[in-house]
């Protein structure tokens, strides 16, 4: 492509392209959720049965978004989005016409295909097509679909399973994914090639036999069963795995995964406080719904009204921080991110079953504030030090690896949640009896309720009991997301200082082959 294609307007209809896609592969992770109990009931099948939706898609997408980067420098960047998003189309197809349980599996697998290539090959695309002064304001309306997919996903899915077909979740990717693909083809232009040194199938092998292993049990989340040797099993071959995949990266001439990238200082620093954000982030979508749902007693399609201005706060910040980022550096822009994000969740560490709505959705939208300033600087300064021939291969990395960061920081967060939540109900239930002066205060009011009710004195006692256990087990729940929070809060905390360490990396200059240092 010529640089008068790339400075002009070519560069900004690719970027129309790849948000299209990313957008939608995006969005099929987080939609699909809600419709999962729809399914059971249609294909008439169990939870054991029914998860496998779920952990196909995941799975299969840990062992594609390592060869993304192989894939893009031997065949092309437009070819292989082109692939992707027909493949990720054509599962959908089949998705919305499964006819019993495997076959939704078999088109899962199908969909994850091209939707685990689709968000890698799109990053390698705008570092290809965007000059480096302008990336910032690129990644930042690129980033605008991979925020709001996750956040509009859970409402959408609760409007169409409760008033349309649930079937749509899955057609309505159709026409748009046909249109994506015309549009690529039409608008996108092809990268240079490198000749490939032979496929790194070892390499292959193992981060599928290791990220599978791995993230088949952390994707079990708050269900793991720690007592069951087959995790444990998974756990300890999906380790020794990755332990012979990092040996085998290191000595192959043309790795899956060019480990040596992590020579690259700004790069591996972005890469840490990325990821260590991740957590946070999917620590409040995580904890967030559970309290609003299950203590305060929303809808789905509710809770995901109060937790859309998050969304649509990171959405309008994004651009913004971009922007801000190409005029001034990451620093100025991420520093101030990282604090409101963590000062946000440390006041979401503190509300009670009382706390209202709005409070909750003012402190959600300012969380989202603090994303949008950090997410996509940290990202862009990073990939701008790597060489321009290598950007496929980051992108590819630093997909995977936050991936894995990401299932890693959920399960942690639930261990601690479900923790938390049965030592604060041992030690609250061990104060409730008769005997307890404020205890039987509360079941003498129980015992008044009830009797207006006409029970029985059996009855009453017994509904008394079950009501101030049921109050005990809530109070449990919210310690344990309180505290859960707090935890996410620090983890924020974490990246600030790290974030003094960013240097700037807005240069006018393409990059030199090594790498170039940042300054």
């Amino acid at each position: 492509m010529n640089s008068q294609n790339k400075n002009g307007w070519y560069k900004w209809l690719a970027l129309l392209v790849v948000v299209f896609g990313t957008f939608m592969a995006i969005l099929d992770t987080s939609i699909v959720n809600i419709a999962i109990p729809k399914m059971m009931t249609v294909f008439g099948v169990s939870t054991d049965r029914i998860k496998w939706v779920l952990t196909a898609y995941m799975l299969t997408m840990g062992a594609v978004i390592p060869v993304t980067g192989y894939l893009g420098d031997t065949f092309g960047t437009k070819k292989i989005y082109i692939w992707a998003l027909a493949l990720f189309t054509a599962g959908s197809a089949l998705c919305g016409f499964a006819w019993s349980n495997n076959s939704m599996i078999a088109a899962r697998i199908i969909q994850a295909v091209g939707g685990g290539m689709i968000m890698p090959i799109s990053m390698a695309i705008i570092y290809q097509v965007i000059p480096v002064e302008k990336r910032g304001m690129a990644l930042g309306i690129w980033g605008i679909a991979a925020m709001a997919a996750p956040a509009i996903g859970p409402t959408l899915s609760g409007y169409i399973v409760e008033h349309l077909n649930w079937r749509l979740i899955f057609t309505v990717n159709i026409p748009v994914g046909v249109v994506g693909v015309i549009l690529a083809g039409l608008l996108l232009e092809e990268s240079p090639k490198k000749p490939s040194r032979g496929f790194d199938y070892l390499g292959f092998v193992f981060s599928s036999v290791g990220l599978g292993s791995i993230l088949y049990v952390l994707g079990e989340g708050s269900s793991i069963d720690w007592s069951d040797f087959t995790n444990v099993f998974l756990l300890m071959l999906g380790g020794f795995s990755l332990v012979l995949f990092v040996i085998n990266e290191l000595m192959h001439k043309d790795p899956l995964l060019d480990l040596r990238l992590f020579k690259i200082w700004p790069f591996t620093l972005s890469i840490f406080i990325s990821s260590a954000t991740n957590i946070a982030m999917f620590g409040g979508v995580f904890l967030l719904p559970l309290f609003l749902q299950n203590l305060q007693g929303y809808s789905a399609m509710q809770t995901g009204i109060i937790m859309f201005p998050g969304a649509l706060a990171t959405g309008i910040m994004m651009p913004i921080s971009g922007r801000l980022f190409d005029k001034y550096g990451a620093k100025i822009v991420v520093i101030p991110g990282l604090i409101i994000l963590a000062l946000a969740t440390y006041e979401l560490s503190k509300i009670t079953i009382e706390t209202s709505s709005a409070v909750v959705m003012i402190l959600i939208a300012f969380r989202g504030v603090g994303l949008g300033l950090s997410m996509m600087p940290i990202t862009t300064a990073g990939m701008n030090a790597v060489p321009i021939a290598l950007v496929a291969r980051a992108s590819a990395l630093s997909n995977v690896l936050r991936q894995v960061a990401g299932s890693v920081g959920l399960t942690m967060l639930t261990t601690i949640l479900q923790k938390v939540q049965s030592v604060s109900y041992t030690r609250i239930s061990e104060q409730v009896n008769w005997f307890n002066p404020g205890s039987a205060q509360l079941f003498t009011l129980m015992n008044g309720l009830f009797t207006q009710y006409g029970l029985s004195p059996g009855e009453n006692r017994g509904a008394s009991m079950a009501a101030v256990y049921g109050l005990v087990q809530k109070y449990a729940f919210l310690q344990g997301i309180n505290d859960t929070l707090f935890v996410t809060t620090l983890i924020a905390l974490v990246t600030v200082p790290l974030a003094f360490l960013i240097r700037d990396t807005r240069q006018k200059k393409p990059l030199p082959e090594g790498g170039g240092a940042v300054e």
